[in-house]
């Protein structure tokens, strides 16, 4: 079973802890010995996810939407993105050089089409720019992939 990862960043510490717990309980529901998490990698449910596969005994298939992708990230997710990194059985890449919005949005695509189901960090909102959670979930909706919500009763960002 592949599971793709997307999802809002930069949540409140309230909402992060939620959603951790809802993320992880999803993710438990799976074999781990047939779990793939297909991830960006990026800080916030892109790791959380793929950490929880790998803590459960799945494997990480690593997503880099660009050449500069993980100097875009925050600096201090860096040794979290390099750990996971050095843990993925697989790396695919877009083979874009720039990392903005389309190159994210190309990277949503690869999880998108690598994955059996997506998991969606997801608040309903539309997204705040080009390539965000809305347009993941939408794109995966139009794929015919299916798309599971994690998200908070009453939670906002």
């Amino acid at each position: 079973m592949r599971i793709g990862i997307t999802g809002h960043r930069g949540l409140r510490p309230e909402v992060e802890a939620q959603v951790r717990t809802l993320l992880a309980a999803e993710i438990q529901q799976h074999d781990p010995s047939r779990l793939i998490c297909v991830s960006c990698i990026a800080d916030g449910p892109d790791t959380w996810a793929a950490q929880e596969v790998l803590r459960l005994g799945g494997r990480l298939e690593a997503v880099i939407p660009a050449d500069g992708y993980r100097e875009s990230l925050p600096e201090e997710h860096h040794p979290t993105y390099d750990r996971l990194m050095d843990s993925a059985s697989e790396i695919h890449h877009t083979g874009l050089a720039q990392s903005d919005s389309a190159a994210h949005m190309a990277g949503s695509e690869i999880v998108v089409g690598l994955a059996d189901e997506v998991l969606a960090v997801w608040d309903g909102l539309p997204a705040w720019g080009y390539g965000g959670t809305a347009d993941v979930v939408e794109y995966a909706k139009r794929q015919g992939v299916p798309v599971r919500i994690i998200w908070p009763n009453g939670a906002s960002r």
